[in-house]
């Protein structure tokens, strides 16, 4: 018998390097729709994996290639589909590419174990730095910063760069221009793009089948299975892509950091959930924004942060995520030990922020990143929410959300349970931020201007909360050692009575009362 490539469901690129160097007549393909993963996973989320993994099969079959296909309700895990396929199939060997995150690359390991399979694993095409290289990079460093990395990666890969090396409008970071507020966006006419539409898939469609094995094998699934909106096709991927760089990125960088409850997706792209399935490459991403700016159809700014989510932030990730696993998922430096409110699966408080943005996820498996920072991530940092819930909770609501995504962004980024290695700061932020960047405050039940005393929202109240419990690291840190004096100079009897009010919403918090 000939080898088997194993096409995993987060690996749809069709450069997958395995394929190009097996032979379609004797190999055999091997794709699994793996169920024992994250019981609580949104149903969205799987609707759009499975139904992509499936239209991926489709291809694979259409361009000659034999595909053992493991579907939905019958499929059980990827080492139980393994053995099947051996017993079937008796192969001479593995083949595959890197897998995307530690879990899967163990459960590989234990597959070629148990059959005594030769194994051979072919460099990943869907980032643009090796783990190795960035291994490379980071070593004997205390702490990374990614704007070092970005930089890096652009000047190699002649990105928004002019012949002579320098970055093309003479900066590096044009993020100072893309945090217009919800003012801004008032005084400029308030714009903004058509809401994607929800696809309603024909009833007899592979989507539609889809959506109705997800309902049946995951009754206890978040949200709803039917709300399949982002393309499951590389040709819908790559038209997703075209509407966003020809109608949207005009506007992204201004608008990239609003928040709004009745334009939930405003002018982000919406492409990382194709993207981080292999169902787009991340160069041709980058190229069609830069491509878009050189044409005069996108500014300089909007383009630069755009690029810069995916050569920096995304790479970023990926990097740390590898050069720190497998313990990176249980780091805790600031000891946060609460669990995680009940209302992160209902959307049922009385803080209109988190309401609102709780909803949208549960509705669609999809926030934009400011929303996910600053005020999911931001709450649970301030509350002292466990990192690990806050991370299990990211990694099951997202329909983009992949280990090696959220250990980073929620560990590090996000709840600082890293002590800092890839971020120089805490995103903490009180009710003043939510208020700038978003219309959530109007109607709230709690007032954002008030910092204290009956109505005083509760960002305000953990907010300085939070400082007091971490008055010592948080003062040896340059970036945020004046809030600790700010804090400290305060009348002690001001501040007994922020803490008093802080710990009262928290014991609610912890006894599941509304809040």
């Amino acid at each position: 018998m000939g080898r088997t490539i194993l096409v995993l469901g987060d690996q749809l690129c069709r450069d997958h390097p395995a394929l190009e160097a097996a032979d379609q007549a004797g190999d055999q393909l091997l794709m699994v729709e793996a169920r024992e993963e994250f019981p609580r996973m949104h149903r969205s989320k799987r609707v759009f994996h499975y139904s992509a993994m499936r239209h991926h099969a489709e291809w694979l079959r259409s361009e000659g290639w034999n595909v053992d296909y493991h579907a939905l309700p019958s499929s059980t895990g990827l080492d139980q589909a393994w053995r099947e396929h051996v017993r079937q199939f008796s192969p001479d060997g593995l083949w595959l590419m890197e897998a995307n995150t530690w879990s899967q690359a163990r459960v590989i390991e234990n597959m070629a174990d148990f059959t005594g399979t030769t194994c051979r694993i072919f460099p990943t095409r869907q980032f643009l730095v090796s783990r190795a290289e960035f291994s490379k990079g980071a070593a004997g460093k205390k702490r990374l910063l990614m704007e070092n990395h970005y930089r890096a990666v652009r000047s190699r890969l002649g990105v928004l760069v002019e012949a002579d090396g320098t970055p093309t409008g003479g900066a590096w970071n044009f993020d100072a221009a893309n945090r217009r507020t919800v003012s801004d966006w008032k005084r400029d006419g308030a714009p903004r793009p058509p809401r994607p539409p929800v696809v309603q898939a024909d009833p007899s469609s592979l989507v539609a089948q889809v959506s109705r094995d997800v309902e049946e094998a995951f009754p206890e699934g978040t949200g709803p299975a039917g709300n399949c909106w982002l393309p499951v096709t590389r040709e819908g991927a790559l038209e997703g892509l075209d509407t966003f760089v020809r109608q949207r990125l005009v506007r992204f960088g201004d608008y990239q950091d609003l928040m709004l409850q009745d334009s939930p997706t405003m002018f982000h792209s919406l492409i990382s959930g194709p993207l981080n399935i292999g169902l787009l490459a991340p160069l041709e991403c980058v190229r069609a924004a830069e491509s878009a700016y050189r044409a005069g159809l996108a500014p300089l700014a909007a383009t630069e942060g755009f690029i810069r989510q995916i050569i920096g932030w995304r790479e970023f990730v990926n990097g740390v995520y590898w050069l720190k696993m497998p313990d990176y998922l249980q780091v805790n430096a600031l000891e946060a030990r609460r669990r995680l409110p009940a209302f992160f699966r209902s959307g049922n408080t009385r803080m209109h922020c988190l309401s609102t943005v709780l909803r949208e996820a549960i509705d669609s498996a999809y926030n934009h990143h400011i929303q996910r920072l600053m005020i999911l991530g931001n709450f649970c940092l301030i509350a002292g929410i466990d990192p690990q819930q806050a991370h299990d909770w990211f990694l099951d609501m997202y329909v983009d959300a992949h280990e090696w995504v959220m250990a980073a962004n929620v560990l590090g980024m996000a709840l600082h349970a890293d002590g800092g290695f890839m971020a120089t700061k805490p995103y903490a932020s009180s009710a003043s931020y939510i208020s700038k960047m978003s219309n959530y405050c109007s109607g709230c039940s709690y007032d954002p201007a008030k910092k204290s005393g009956s109505g005083a929202c509760p960002f305000n109240l953990l907010y300085w909360d939070f400082y007091d419990r971490h008055t010592q690291l948080l003062g040896r840190n340059p970036r945020t050692a004046m809030m600790v004096k700010a804090w400290l100079k305060r009348p002690a009897g001001e501040r007994e009575a922020i803490l008093g009010e802080a710990a009262g919403f928290l014991r609610k918090l912890d006894a599941g009362d509304l809040v």
